[in-house]
């Protein structure tokens, strides 16, 4: 069952439960982006059309809108221009975008969800990845061509930095905008979505004083690498080899480790320098924070799913940088929407760590739905698993593997062309720890 009448096209499947008629047509009212007189295209629709996108990004936009009205046999709808569409797509603006991705962004988490707590914290990570847009001359006048190795890159690209929930992979918070503003600089605009009860992993690259402190004056503890060499005074030494120190203003402790990971590849060993704002050692042993590290690779498969699994790769699709914005939170939502349908079948069986999860399984399985027109309304019996839902659960993966390098697409690649290059490595990989001591300075 679908809307009525010129509504019909307006669903996202399945997922039309996660982002309902009502919450969609709030986003509007609040924003002021309702319709002024209702015709083929009312704004409802165009959000829905907006989010549909995202799924099926290699499709042009009268494309996406024919996966929308496939499943809608017997209803007279509208067959819109691509000028149309895209009129339609600028009269809805960013607004409405970036209030449903307000409304939805959380952990989806439960406080006995398996693999998303540590001794009662959240597990979280921050970090930041850069994104392709067309190298159109009103995205060139906002956004600047990265610099690398071989002379440049063939695209402008957009800077987007992530708060992520380790556990989920849902997104708390997110931020974006040009790259020629560094990491560093965007990050405090995610300390509004941290608190009490939350510990923040991050790599060398945000171990920045000024940083940790807003981080800690927010209430969430810290994780962070620091470069080996940093000098960090050796204050008190503890029984887990650690020692408590200074960062700026921020009392710390410091942990200096050994780690050898052995593959089908053979052994390599690094020496790590792990900086944390829990300063008690014995209710959190060092051994243990080590161990706990490791979670930050889950943003890195978190922006592996954005950038190639929905995206394949390709830039995006907008010509100008207010359409730019309105497709990444476009993204934003979809890509929470499927995590939150996930989180709901996993959390039926607390049992089940959600890592095992296939997000690749959610998303096949919503764009079917989205063509067939299946489970946009629920029915009057509630289904909290869902079609996806039972897909994921008959399709579990199995238990993680320690991952030892990133898995990352190589290089973007236009919609026109989704032969990329993705390197899907990971390995069975066993890990010895051995905490080192400092000596005295």
């Amino acid at each position: 069952m679908v809307a009525g009448g010129v509504f019909a096209p307006g669903h996202l499947g399945e997922l039309t439960r996660l982002v309902p008629f009502e919450m969609v047509d709030e986003a509007l009212a609040v924003t002021g982006r309702v319709q002024a007189r209702i015709r083929d295209l009312p704004s409802r629709v165009v959000v829905y059309l907006l989010l549909a996108g995202c799924l099926f990004p290699e499709l042009g936009w009268r494309q996406v809108w024919q996966r929308l009205t496939a499943g809608l046999a017997g209803l007279t709808v509208a067959d819109p221009t691509a000028g149309a569409l895209s009129q339609a797509r600028r009269r809805v603006g960013v607004e409405p975008l970036r209030w449903l991705f307000d409304l939805l962004r959380g952990p989806a988490a439960g406080i006995g969800t398996a693999g998303v707590w540590w001794r009662g914290l959240l597990v979280c990570a921050i970090d930041g990845t850069t994104m392709a847009v067309p190298d159109s001359p009103a995205n060139l006048a906002e956004f600047t061509k990265h610099r690398c190795n071989n002379g440049g890159s063939g695209y402008p690209a957009i800077r987007l930095l992530v708060l992520v929930s380790c556990g989920t992979r849902t997104v708390l918070d997110a931020v974006f905008g040009p790259t020629t503003d560094e990491e560093t600089t965007y990050a405090p605009r995610l300390l509004r979505s941290l608190r009490e009860g939350m510990i923040v992993l991050l790599d060398r690259n945000f171990a920045v004083a000024a940083l940790v402190a807003q981080i800690v004056a927010a209430g969430a503890q810290v994780l962070v690498r620091v470069k080996n060499g940093r000098a960090l005074p050796v204050l008190r030494r503890h029984g887990d080899g650690s020692y408590t120190s200074m960062l700026g203003t921020v009392a710390v402790r410091v942990i200096d480790c050994e780690i050898t990971i052995a593959t089908a590849g053979g052994r390599r060993t690094g020496l790590y320098r792990l900086v944390t704002t829990l300063t008690d050692h014995r209710s959190h042993p060092a051994a243990e924070l080590i161990k706990l590290y490791h979670e930050r690779w889950e943003i890195e498969t978190a922006y592996l799913e954005v950038k190639s699994s929905i995206l394949g790769g390709r830039v995006l699709r907008a010509r100008i940088p207010s359409g730019i914005a309105q497709e990444v939170y476009a993204l934003l939502v979809t890509y929470q929407v499927l995590r939150l349908a996930m989180a709901d079948a996993t959390g039926t069986r607390p049992e089940i760590d959600p890592d095992r999860a296939s997000f690749t399984i959610a998303l096949h399985t919503a764009r079917d739905l989205i063509i067939q027109a299946m489970g946009v309304i629920a029915d009057t019996v509630i289904d909290l698993v869902g079609t996806i839902g039972r897909h994921i659960l008959t399709n579990l993966m199995p238990e993680r593997r320690i991952r030892t390098r990133p898995r990352v697409v190589k290089r973007a690649i236009s919609k026109y062309n989704a032969r990329g290059t993705i390197d899907r490595t990971s390995y069975k990989a066993t890990i010895r720890i051995d905490i080192l001591t400092t000596p005295d300075p």
